[in-house]
């Protein structure tokens, strides 16, 4: 099969657009911007050597290219992860939240929404994740093994100031409580703001690496927050969380595509103005 030569050109330009946009998608706000930046003023100059015919600078920058050729995957390992992660994703065909039953997916939100009340009027901190699509099985071999349904009361004693496992992150997958104390990748975003601790870092991190959903409770504050697609969002309400993980439970194809913080952010301002018309 053969394209017309103007089709396949605007198709060809069209794929290039799409793979920089993504491209710079994955690296917004992580080190890898700064290291672009590096790459494209080296390609700038290769390309005045050539063109003021420079020949031994021109050598030099052929030799460092063959360098780079092995540098850059290695620097850039964390966003190509994420690059074949989501690809991974766009083609899965069934996820873990799917299995669960409508009312099993009440009990387990009205548990989670419950803790985090708690634990937000007591400024515990906590951090939960919830699996999707990405197995989160490496994460979980660092805690400590449950394998319980979940329940409001366990999450509330598992956050305890002296309980050994309140400092690590609680991973859940469908109705179950898989792990505790499990340590979890922390993002090196540099746009971040500065009352984020190590939680909210590890939320985002996980976010990044895999399409879980993270909660996470500040104790300096007590706000809620809540990571996902490598963002997160602040200052949610229990109204707000509820809407979420019902969201998130009920159809996660299309609600883990709202889950960005101004999606989230538009989707409450409208059911506000709804309620306010009512």
């Amino acid at each position: 099969m053969h394209l017309p030569v103007i089709v396949s050109r605007i198709l060809d330009a069209l794929i290039i657009v799409w793979a920089f946009i993504m491209l710079l998608r994955l690296i917004r706000g992580t080190r890898a911007v700064q290291l672009l930046k590096g790459l494209a003023v080296i390609l700038v100059v290769f390309y005045l050597t050539r063109l003021l015919d420079l020949v031994a600078t021109n050598w030099l920058l052929q030799k460092l290219s063959y360098m780079l050729m092995v540098a850059v995957p290695i620097v850039f390992y964390p966003e190509l992860r994420r690059a074949l992660e989501q690809l991974g994703r766009g083609w899965s065909l069934s996820g873990n939240t799917s299995l669960i039953s409508d009312e099993a997916v009440k009990n387990v939100i009205g548990a989670i929404v419950e803790a985090a009340g708690y634990l937000s009027s007591r400024r515990q901190g906590a951090i939960i994740v919830i699996e999707r699509d990405s197995g989160l099985g490496e994460y979980v071999e660092t805690g400590t093994l449950l394998m319980c349904t979940v329940s409001s009361e366990i999450i509330e004693t598992i956050f305890q100031p002296q309980t050994p496992l309140h400092d690590g992150a609680l991973i859940l997958r469908g109705e179950t409580l898989l792990a505790a104390g499990c340590f979890l990748p922390l993002s090196d975003r540099n746009d971040l703001p500065q009352y984020m601790g190590t939680r909210h870092r590890a939320a985002v991190g996980i976010a990044e690496e895999t399409d879980a959903l993270a909660m996470v409770i500040s104790e300096e504050t007590g706000r809620i927050s809540m990571a996902a697609d490598g963002k997160i969002f602040t200052g949610l309400t229990l109204e707000n969380l509820e809407t979420v993980l019902g969201d998130f439970y009920r159809n996660y194809r299309r609600s883990f595509q709202l889950l960005s913080a101004d999606d989230i952010s538009l989707k409450f301002r409208e059911r506000k103005e709804q309620r306010a018309n009512r």
